[in-house]
């Protein structure tokens, strides 16, 4: 943080520096709105007034979640609701952790951003003149989509090793927790193992069955049967697919 304050602030008014930035823009309005009405029914809220009141809200929120049961589901929507953090030169600060400039400045063997950090302060403290804005914001983008790139790949990664935990556990039952609702489906992780499938939606066939997405529920529409994100059920293992990552479950 303050080696992006000193890069950031150092002669600013005449001659900025162009540097590299972590950001993080200001959530979807609409998005924090249905959140918020979201955990009225758990006896939260949120300030939406000005950014500094949601972001010192939201930071009040989690820290009263924490250890109940619905700190799993109330967190999981507060990320849903935030913008994605990258990397730039344009700096806009960095709004989860309320930094009006704000940069990665770990180990460069980490990332390679932080790399590109030290390189600049060193080339800063010199005295130099400052970098070509346009070719560093090239890199910025490089690396953010790396970064995009890595974080699929360790999210792959995990799915496999999860299907082929599964594999051999074809019929067996366990408690899980709902952890998406689309079209195609109802997703659920299982609480033992936190291994995530999916319960098909024509699987659902018992009533026509319809998708409540500011409340996260699947609504039946004639029986009354719901499902919510966040609630406990048991499911049974159907069906893995072990190269497609897959796992498919049944509502017990």
């Amino acid at each position: 943080k303050r080696v992006a304050e000193f890069v950031g602030k150092r002669d600013a008014a005449k001659n900025p520096k162009t540097f590299v930035y972590r950001i993080h823009d200001k959530p979807d309005p609409d998005k924090l709105s249905n959140f918020n009405a979201f955990i009225k029914r758990f006896g939260y809220g949120i300030q939406l007034t000005t950014a500094k009141t949601i972001s010192t809200s939201l930071n009040s929120l989690l820290n009263n979640v924490k250890g109940k049961k619905e700190q799993n589901l109330i967190e999981t929507l507060a990320i849903r609701a935030m913008a994605k953090a990258a990397y730039s030169t344009r700096n806009i600060g960095h709004y989860g952790l309320a930094f009006p400039h704000y940069t990665h400045f770990t180990s460069p063997i980490r990332r390679y951003p932080d790399l590109i950090v030290h390189r600049l302060l060193d080339h800063y403290l010199k005295n130099l003149p400052s970098v070509n804005q346009t070719e560093y914001e090239n890199y910025c983008k490089h690396c953010s989509q790396m970064e995009q790139k890595a974080t699929e790949a360790e999210r792959a990664s995990i799915k496999y090793k999860q299907a082929e935990y599964l594999a051999d556990k074809i019929g067996e039952v366990f408690e899980a927790t709902v952890s998406g609702i689309a079209k195609w489906g109802v997703f659920a992780e299982l609480k033992e193992s936190k291994c995530e499938g999916m319960i098909p939606m024509k699987n659902f066939s018992d009533d026509f069955y319809y998708i409540d997405e500011d409340n996260y529920t699947l609504i039946g529409l004639h029986n009354g049967n719901n499902i919510r994100f966040g609630d406990t059920i048991k499911v049974k293992v159907v069906e893995v697919d072990l190269m497609k990552k897959m796992m498919t479950f049944s509502l017990v």
